[in-house]
């Protein structure tokens, strides 16, 4: 469903110039969930919005169902990005955040849709008229993952779905992702920093740092904590908490 070959994302130019993403490339098969995984500024994230055509400046090749993914493609694949309260629009009801996307593309059934839509998230229809301040922060994610799915596209893009919510709710959201893929099919990729997070929801992973993939693993070596290279061991070890002795020993990798 995904492919990804020699991208390569930069920003500025000369010597100013910030090389985000360095000769990616990787494989994402239909109905697979597959995580991409690194400390903050690997570019993980920087992929993510290549392949949803919030970014089309790249070099290389990435193709959603065998098309460019600088080729918009609204109804194949979604996003659903970190932070809910950024994502909504504060003066827009659920109702038209939810119903915009049909009206757009033309799509009937409208009412039954949205109606649905907030079945399927876990919300009533009590919250269908409710502006994102009415919302807590589980319930904004929940709406942000109804509206990329109106369209019922085959791929969604997550970027950190749970990381700007309470410990408690990010169960609820997971739990939730893992039932719409089964139920639907749907390919995802999940970025994120959290190690637990990504063996819960995904089969394979790619690891990377500063801009490359260094590593790809299945899940079942990221449980048995038995990655390939130093770098992946030291982000596992990371990925438990701090320890002032650990960090101690952490070494560069620059």
């Amino acid at each position: 469903m995904i492919t990804v070959r020699d991208l390569v994302i930069s920003f500025g130019t000369g010597r100013d110039a910030v090389h985000a993403v360095r000769g990616v490339a990787f494989d994402v098969a239909e109905g697979e969930s597959f995580g991409l995984v690194g400390e903050s500024g690997s570019g993980k994230s920087t992929v993510l919005r290549a392949l949803s055509g919030l970014n089309r400046t790249w070099t290389g090749t990435a193709t959603i169902g065998g098309i460019s993914a600088k080729i918009h493609q609204p109804r194949l694949v979604q996003m659903v990005f970190q932070d809910p309260y950024a994502s909504l629009h504060p003066r827009h009801t659920v109702d038209r955040a939810l119903s915009e996307p049909l009206e757009i593309h033309r799509i009937g059934r409208i009412n039954e849709r949205v109606e649905q839509a907030l079945a399927d998230v876990g919300l009533g229809p009590a919250f269908r008229f409710r502006y994102p301040n009415q919302l807590s922060g589980g319930q904004r994610q929940r709406v942000a993952i109804a509206r990329a799915l109106m369209l019922e596209p085959k791929v969604l893009l997550l970027d950190e779905p749970t990381s700007a919510l309470d410990v408690s709710v990010q169960a609820e959201i997971l739990n939730l992702l893992r039932r719409l893929r089964a139920e639907r099919g749907l390919t995802m990729i999940l970025v994120s920093h959290n190690l637990a997070v990504v063996a819960h929801m995904c089969d394979r992973l790619a690891v990377m740092n500063r801009g490359l993939v260094v590593e790809e693993m299945d899940v079942a070596t990221l449980r048995r904590a038995e990655p390939r290279e130093a770098y992946t061991r030291q982000l596992m070890v990371a990925s438990k908490g701090y320890d002032r002795e650990v960090a101690a020993r952490m070494v560069s990798f620059d």
